[in-house]
Order: C-alpha cells, then structure tokens, then sequence
C-alpha cells in the first residue's frame, strides 16, 4: 500500500494480523463491501490496485473472472500479496505519482488504502484517471471521523504507520478532484459509522444507504468518471531548408538596354 512512505519488513509481518479477526476484520469487511459495490465487479473487466500492499483489497476479486494487476512500492508488500494470490494476479513494483502502464490500459483503477501515504496525492489520482478508461475508485480514512481522530492523537504518544498518513476528508476530496479534472461524474458514500460497537442492529444501519450518505462515516469511498486522459510526449520535429532552384539553361535571365 506503500508510496511515499515505503512499508518496511516489519509492517508487512504485522499488517495482515491486524485485520485477521475482531473489530478490525469486521470494519474491513465493511469498507471492502462499499468499495465492491462502487466497483461493481463484471468477469472480464480490467482491475488495476494501486498500492496493493498484502494483497488484501484484491483478494475479494479474485474469483469474479477479473483481469487484476496490483502494484505497490514495498517490496516486502509485494512478497506478501505473492503469498496470498499466487498467480491470480499480476504484481508490479513502481509508484502511484507515475504508472508503469500505458494510456486506458485498465477499465479501474482502485486507491484502497493507499492515498493517505502519498505526498503528492493530486498526482496519484491523476495517473489513476489516465491508466483507468471507465472509473477510478478511491477509499480512504475520513479525518473528521472519531475513530481516526483517535488513531491520530494516538500517534503522537505512540507512533505507527498511521502517524505517517494523510487522512482526508469528502469535501477536500471533490475539491482536488474538480482540480484535476474540472466537473466530473463523482458519487460517494461512507461506512463504518460505529466503530466501536457491533451486533445485528448495527449491521443492518451500516448497511442502510441513507446513512452511508453522512459524511461522518470513519471510512470513505468514491467513485469518479474521468474524462479519457493521455500522457503527451515532446516529438522530434524534422525541418527542411528550402531548396533554392537555378534557372533553366537557355532563359535569359536578364536584360541589356542600350542608348
């Protein structure tokens, strides 16, 4: 999932256990269930992870017939999503802020997780719109949820890989969007609105639309319909000297007047 800041060896040991089971398993089912249904995964359709990490937000795609590439910047999350996925997936290693990949090669491109270690995210979701001829889905921590209000105060006593992120919130998100893009197709909505608590009750709120359109959910997921990009590259101009033409022989090319 690593970018700018690159998930080193330890990270990627620790990573997947903190997700493997409890709260954590339970928000994650959450958010990736709001990234699918963003998604709206076709057999066929070409899926493109950027900051892939462990494999974990490409696992769920794994069995729907979709063409997945992952890439990442650590090479220790490579290692892990290698474990995990096997040959279901292409892995790549490179940088969200400039793509290994040509113009619309992918029908998605997804940014789970990924855009908060980023230090030039208007960067990243522009690669994203280029390589991405249909949509680009993004999901990200909500700075102004409880939960990651929380985790933020937390790393100032006890620093983590989350002292490291960028968390975003839905306004400067469109914002940056209309930046890059100008006035395009985005829809959003949010999950994990209870953090804290679980049970039937909660589930059935969390699933409820209505309130996966506040803006106060601790997870944020977007999907934008970038107008088709293409990355430009200077051509070498050949310029000709104007062929200077003699006159024809017998033409006379001047004239004598006598007095």
């Amino acid at each position: 999932m690593s970018m700018a800041y690159e998930f080193d060896f330890k990270v990627a040991q620790d990573y997947d256990a903190l997700f493997e089971k409890g709260r954590a398993r339970h928000c994650l089912n959450l958010e990736i269930k709001l990234i699918r249904s963003l998604i709206r995964p076709m057999s066929g359709k070409r899926l493109l992870d950027i900051g892939c990490g462990t494999g974990l937000s490409l696992e769920p795609f794994v069995d729907l017939g979709m063409n997945l590439t992952g890439i990442d910047s650590s090479a220790y999350m490579l290692d892990k999503a290698a474990e995990r996925l096997g040959h279901r997936v292409d892995l790549h290693r490179g940088a969200a802020e400039d793509l290994p990949f040509d113009d619309n090669t992918f029908d998605t491109a997804l940014l789970f997780f990924s855009l908060e270690f980023s230090d030039r995210p208007a960067k990243a979701i522009e690669e994203a719109c280029r390589v991405a001829r249909e949509q680009v889905v993004i999901g990200v921590h909500n700075r102004y949820a409880l939960q990651n209000i929380a985790r933020r105060v937390k790393g100032l006593f006890f620093p983590d890989m989350y002292s490291r992120a960028h968390f975003f919130s839905v306004w400067e998100l469109k914002t940056m969007m209309t930046s890059i893009l100008g006035k395009v197709p985005v829809k959003w909505r949010t999950t994990v609105q209870f953090p804290f608590i679980s049970g039937r009750l909660v589930s059935k709120l969390e699933n409820c639309s209505l309130i996966q359109y506040s803006c106060w959910g601790s997870f944020i997921g977007m999907c934008i319909k970038p107008v088709p990009k293409f990355r430009t590259r200077p051509l070498a101009l050949e310029t000709r000297s104007r062929k200077m033409y003699n006159p024809a022989t017998g033409l006379v090319s001047g004239f004598r007047v006598e007095e």
